[in-house]
């Protein structure tokens, strides 16, 4: 049987040879730690402590300010500084929680569960809700939410996405390698929730050992599997995994469970299972920093909350001044301007790149050779969606389906004239969303 894929993508370089093969460190913060209240989708969460208040490891200083919406818990122990704005990696000002470490790291209590089953199917919910958990591979969507389904009985696939195909990113492959139990026992705490499902464990070729490590765990799970998937970007991508593993199509106005599937990275598995199990929240994060500029790529465990500065630091700092650096991926990720940014639940990776190739490149004419149409997963015409963009017309725009854009940049990758096609097409779907919430 051929590898499972979808149709499209591209081939970049990978750059995962600077970091895969150095184990997950764990790292602790040195300065103060900032938690931004929107580290989701959904509404921000909503402060519960003042200033002067002493908090410990693990105890809720955010609630949530909706059902889309989650809490956030203190990844230290130790006194809060301020509550005020502070910088995202979008360059926004967000209102944050800053707290002095005391570098005690003294805990809550916590409530633990000797297996899923002494738990009712509200109360793993529950527990993933109080445990602040969010979609860990970009997204940020609230996972108690995606994991309550109008119809939970017509969900047969739960998908746990271990493709990591972004270039650079080798966070979820050493997961996959060190602790592949713990995602197994996220895994089945999702499908404790859904009685007519299959768990599906999907990993790219170009991790046979990981393929490997969770064929032989799951050999005797009846309700467990392990798919091997083409190495191609965006095979990570929500919709590009569905159709690769199940053959169902999903377009902008469908959810995931709309096909019968639920999708969550291999690090919200994990999340899952500490939050259920170990009645732990979500307090840390895998990231790696890596790059060039970078003297020595490495994976770190961190605390949510922590400064990019400082991993760079314990990355041995820079060896050659970066042109440009990025929160995630080269593809999909976000360019910054500063590296006083903290870690988030959903942060990946810190990219730092020798070379802004892209800056360097100067935009010439469309040519019509069609590559981007060739490598589209969502089978657009970018080109033209990116004219119709820098012309303003959203009634085209609209018309030629630029709502299905995914925003995965391999227009951008693959065109000979350089154009800036993902970027134009972006601007426009967000033009058109704001323009829909006016009207409503």
């Amino acid at each position: 049987m051929g590898l499972l894929t979808f149709k499209g993508g591209v081939h970049p370089y990978d750059g995962k040879e600077l970091s895969k093969d150095k184990p997950i460190k764990s790292v602790l913060p040195k300065g103060d730690l900032v938690y931004l209240l929107s580290q989701h989708i959904g509404a921000p969460a909503k402060p519960i402590v003042a200033k002067g208040d002493r908090v410990l490891v693990g105890q809720q200083i955010a609630e949530p300010g909706g059902f889309v919406s989650s809490p956030v818990h203190a990844s230290v122990s130790g006194t809060v500084k301020a509550i005020e704005p502070h910088l995202t990696v979008t360059g926004a000002m967000v209102p944050a929680i800053v707290v002095e470490n005391d570098n005690k790291y003294e805990e809550v209590e916590f409530s633990s569960v000797e297996k899923v089953e002494d738990l009712s199917k509200d109360e793993v919910l529950k527990r993933i809700q109080e445990g602040g958990v969010v979609g860990m591979g970009g997204a940020g969507f609230p996972t108690h939410v995606k994991l309550s389904p109008k119809e939970p009985e017509k969900i047969d696939h739960i998908l746990i996405n271990g493709a990591e195909c972004e270039p650079y990113l080798t966070s979820d492959y050493r997961r996959m390698i060190e602790e592949p139990q713990l995602i197994v026992a996220g895994l089945k705490v999702i499908l404790y929730l859904f009685d007519k499902a299959k768990g599906f464990i999907c990993i790219e070729d170009n991790k046979p050992d990981c393929i490997r490590k969770m064929e032989e765990l799951v050999k005797d799970e009846p309700r467990i599997e392990v798919k091997a998937l083409q190495t191609k970007y965006p095979q990570g991508a929500e919709r590009s995994l569905i159709y690769a593993t199940t053959g169902r199509e999903v377009n902008s106005g469908m959810l995931p469970a709309d096909a019968g599937c639920v999708v969550d990275n291999s690090d919200t598995a994990v999340a899952i299972y500490k939050a259920v199990i170990l009645g732990r929240p979500l307090m840390h994060k895998v990231v790696t920093v890596t790059g060039d500029a970078i003297a020595a790529p490495q994976n770190f465990a961190v605390c949510t909350g922590m400064i990019y500065e400082e991993l760079v630091e314990e990355a041995g700092g820079f060896k050659t001044q970066p042109e440009k650096i990025i929160s995630g991926g080269p593809m999909m990720g976000q360019g910054l301007y500063s590296m006083q940014v903290p870690v988030t639940k959903s942060s990946s990776a810190l990219l730092c790149l020798t070379k802004d190739e892209v800056s360097a490149s100067a935009e010439t004419a469309c040519i019509n050779c069609g590559r981007c149409v060739s490598v589209c997963p969502a089978h657009l015409v970018p080109s033209r969606l990116a004219t119709y963009s820098n012309h303003q017309n959203e009634e085209a725009f609209v018309k030629w389906e630029g709502m299905e854009c995914v925003a995965c940049g391999c227009c951008s990758f693959t065109c000979p004239a350089k154009r800036h096609l993902t970027q134009s097409i972006k601007s426009m779907r967000m033009m058109v969303l704001n323009n829909r919430k006016k009207k409503a």
